[in-house]
């Protein structure tokens, strides 16, 4: 099997408090941190964290896949 045709997808959830596309970049700038070659974000579920009637943090659940690599 060609390697340079695995990728590897893991879930992650990102969180903002101004709106669900901040949420979805934090996610995919935190994995950016300590995985290379990230290929794909796959918005999974949207969410909001409510306070006192008021949203409090916008949530978003990703799938993020990236080129698997032998150790």
């Amino acid at each position: 099997m060609d390697e340079d045709k695995v990728y590897k997808i893991i879930e992650l959830v990102g969180s903002s408090p101004n709106n669900w596309e901040e949420a979805v970049q934090a996610a995919v700038a935190q994995a950016s941190k300590s995985l290379r070659d990230l290929r794909v974000v796959e918005v999974v579920k949207l969410d909001a964290r409510i306070n006192d009637g008021l949203i409090a943090a916008y949530r978003a659940k990703v799938k993020l896949s990236f080129k698997y690599q032998k150790e």
